[in-house]
């Protein structure tokens, strides 16, 4: 009896490691299997960037100028700001700009103060030196050359005695939507061809599309080179001409 008892233990006592090395076999068979089926599929994938541009002309463009009247009061500040203004009006409008195209911001008014110095040039103290009121002008236009033209001309108004800065102007394109669609789809071809043509020469065939990314859409003025460009995209307002370029990224299985 005791015999058959030392038997049965001796048994068991291989059984347990034998049960659990089996397992472990099991599963980095499985591990190695699923490994295999992973890299398998990752292979059998191609992708490529495409890529497109074009030129085109801003037709709306945007000039902004700004000028500023002093006194010793305000109400003398404002009335001569006034007369400013309904002189630079007259002078947009007999340029051709349209009224409605023409904005004129709110008054801005600054209280200036004059430092006095007694006789061995130490301060004193400062006192009210009048008043400097401040406006800005915005015109904005699908006449580019016209206005254009005037930024350049307004410092004619200086004759007038009127202190006005101009600004430098800004140039955007009405229908940049449409642009932008049209160079998506352009791209998405250009990266369709492309990996046609490294299917072609695997000697593979495409299946269906499974992933597809969209790049930056990059707005630079013309002839600029790619040193224009920035990793959250470009968007060139001081040029009339302008190049905009966009990428697309699409990743098919293969057969």
């Amino acid at each position: 009896m005791e015999q058959n008892t030392e038997k049965t233990v001796k048994r068991n006592s291989w059984i347990g490691p034998l049960i659990i090395g089996i397992c472990i076999m099991g599963s980095c068979a499985a591990i190695a299997f699923g490994l295999m089926h992973f890299r398998s599929k990752s292979e059998h994938t191609i992708a490529a960037t495409g890529s497109a541009s074009v030129d085109f002309e801003a037709d709306t463009i945007i000039w902004r100028g700004s000028y500023s009247a002093w006194a010793y009061s305000s109400k003398d500040a404002y009335k001569k700001i006034r007369k400013d203004a309904d002189l630079i009006m007259d002078y947009l409008i007999e340029n051709d700009i349209k009224e409605d195209e023409i904005v004129f911001n709110s008054v801005d008014i600054a209280r200036n103060y004059k430092d006095n110095y007694d006789e061995n040039g130490n301060y004193i103290g400062s006192e009210p030196n009048g008043y400097t009121l401040t406006q800005s002008v915005t015109v904005t236009s699908g006449n580019v050359e016209n206005v254009e033209w005037i930024s350049r001309d307004i410092s004619s108004l200086l004759d007038d005695g009127i202190e006005l800065t101009s600004g430098s102007p800004e140039y955007y394109y009405s229908d940049l939507d449409a642009l932008k669609l049209d160079l998506i789809d352009k791209a998405s071809e250009n990266a369709r061809d492309r990996i046609e043509i490294i299917a072609k020469n695997a000697d593979a065939d495409l299946g269906k599309l499974k992933n597809s990314s969209l790049g930056v859409f990059q707005i630079t003025a013309k002839n600029s080179g790619t040193g224009s460009y920035s990793y959250d995209g470009a968007f060139d307002s001081s040029s009339r001409y302008k190049t905009a370029t966009i990428t697309v990224r699409l990743e098919y299985d293969l057969k």
